[in-house]
């Protein structure tokens, strides 16, 4: 569990990014952290990972506080991906990229290479690109093998930050299932984004930022239906759960839950009030001889 208590973060040139923030996180969570440029969820993320220090306040994991960790005990417990991969790949073959993690551990080789072969199957790099060079793969595949490289500090949470940014639809669903799948094997994901139809989509709960603070935190659906917090974050739900909204007084968060529930509730209609005529009527029949 990650426990956040009253963080505060200053950056050099004085901006207050941070204030007074607190948050609980449950292990095997899948939470978006969303809200406009400079709201404070990418520096609350990067102290959550240890990249940034807090200025004030504190950060438990497992009950430990962040600051008594060392480095690599931290990248054990989470993993960060960065919203640009080539931020983070150094290497020239994607193998070393993933196993440098637990060679930096000093891991005995049978291990590394275990580490390595399990990360880089979850993660969806193929063997034959081990010897490839990261830059030469394209952006999907090059976050892929970034997220491999994290899995391979087997790290019981992970932050994605912008997770679609720069892919097509098909790579963007892709990124999210991927990401689904390791949260249904209990790994906590956080994943910063300004795609609201890709929250609706897989995120289970929501925390809002504005100007340094949680100004919403819970159920995607509950944060999503508060329409006052939205209007001061500015951010714009999916369209599906506007025109919902405004159309039928009621929340879906996706296209495929609109559907399935305006088809159970035409065909419950159907089922309490049959029509005079159907087509189903036997030729020459009458009323008597409805079937359903």
């Amino acid at each position: 569990m990650i426990e956040v208590k009253n963080i505060h973060f200053w950056y050099p040139d004085g901006t207050n990014a941070l204030c007074d923030v607190s948050l609980e996180i449950q292990d095997g969570e899948f939470i978006a952290l969303i809200g406009q440029n400079g709201s404070g969820k990418t520096t609350f993320a990067k102290c959550i990972a240890g990249i940034l220090k807090p200025t004030k306040g504190e950060i438990l994991i497992d009950g430990k506080n962040l600051k008594n960790f060392r480095r690599k005990e931290i990248a054990e417990k989470i993993g960060y991906v960065f919203q640009n991969p080539d931020h983070q790949l150094f290497s020239n073959t994607c193998e070393k990229e993933i196993s440098s993690g637990p060679r930096n551990l000093k891991l005995p080789l049978k291990e590394i290479k275990r580490r390595v072969e399990i990360a880089s199957e979850i993660a969806g790099v193929d063997r034959k690109l081990f010897n490839k060079h990261p830059f030469f793969l394209s952006k999907g595949l090059r976050q892929r093998v970034a997220i491999a490289s994290i899995l391979s500090m087997q790290p019981k949470a992970i932050i994605v930050d912008e997770p679609t940014t720069g892919q097509d639809f098909k790579q963007s669903i892709s990124v999210m299932e991927f990401l689904k799948k390791l949260n249904q094997q209990k790994h906590t994901i956080l994943i910063i984004t300004h795609e609201m139809h890709i929250v609706a989509k897989y995120a289970k709960r929501v925390v809002l930022f504005k100007d340094g603070k949680i100004l919403q935190d819970a159920s995607t659906k509950e944060v999503f239906e508060k329409r006052d917090s939205l209007a001061k974050a500015r951010v714009k739900p999916p369209q599906i759960t506007i025109f919902s909204r405004r159309v039928l007084n009621k929340t879906f968060l996706t296209c495929e839950e609109f559907l399935v529930k305006r088809k159970l509730e035409v065909r419950s209609q159907k089922l309490e009030n049959p029509p005079l005529y159907s087509p189903l009527l036997k030729k020459g029949g009458n009323r008597g001889d409805y079937k359903n």
